[in-house]
């Protein structure tokens, strides 16, 4: 049996992205987590919220979280794919406490 564990991911997409383009990249990342082996658990949006900084001079940003069970590998391959994929300003990806 492999081992899982549980984890929150946080991802900002460029506010002049189209609600379709925004919704793209979404399924983008849950594909890609389903498709290692991954269940997606619980997916969030926020919408458009204001930025706390200035992010490539970008002053808001949309805001999605999605919850997430999967073998240590995801996460590392989810990151590589949020920092290659134009759009995305901002990711965090945290393993959460069982």
């Amino acid at each position: 049996m492999e081992l899982t564990s549980k984890y929150e991911t946080v991802f900002i997409v460029n506010p002049d992205f189209t609600e379709e383009a925004s919704k793209g990249l979404l399924e983008k990342f849950t594909g890609l987590i389903t498709e290692n082996g991954g269940m997606v658990d619980k997916v969030d949006e926020w919408g458009k919220k204001k930025l706390a900084y200035l992010i490539d001079d970008y002053s808001d940003g949309y805001y999605y979280v999605v919850n997430f069970t999967a073998k240590a590998d995801v996460p590392a391959e989810l990151g590589r794919v949020y920092n290659i994929t134009d759009g995305v300003l901002r990711s965090i990806i945290v393993k959460l406490d069982k």
